[in-house]
């Protein structure tokens, strides 16, 4: 990718400070739903232990994401309108989560990280969009 006049590539704009702090925290957040998950699927089945995982995701990913990757302050207005990105996640991951499951018979241990995996680039933007809006 050649720079023209100084422009940033869209490889410089994917490693910019912002998104490697988003993927941090996105790792501290992936680790401890994940073994949440894998605690829960002791006693429930892999659809409702990713679902109770999932949604305290979404308060620790909002925390994360507003105070630590984003600086800003935290909002009531921000954190009602936050889970809007991760409910149109979740409708995406679970529709992966069944597929990969039932049809490719991949392990129920492993599906969920590479769901999210897939899904880190749009949840970067709308993430956002929603933290930073004014």
């Amino acid at each position: 990718m050649k720079v023209e006049s100084g422009r940033p590539t869209l490889l410089t704009k994917l490693l910019n400070r912002e998104f490697l702090k988003f993927v941090v925290s996105g790792g501290i957040n992936t680790l401890t739903t994940y073994l949440m998950y894998l605690l829960l699927l002791l006693f429930l089945n892999y659809s409702l232990s990713y679902t109770v995982s999932y949604v305290s995701g979404i308060f620790l990913s909002y925390y994360l994401n507003t105070v630590f990757v984003f600086k800003e302050k935290i909002s009531i207005k921000k954190f009602l309108k936050f889970p809007i990105v991760y409910l149109i996640q979740y409708f995406i991951n679970l529709l992966m989560l069944y597929i990969l499951v039932e049809h490719l018979h991949l392990s129920t241990k492993i599906v969920p990280l590479i769901v999210v995996v897939v899904t880190i680039p749009v949840t970067f933007v709308l993430s956002k969009l929603i933290i930073k809006s004014k």
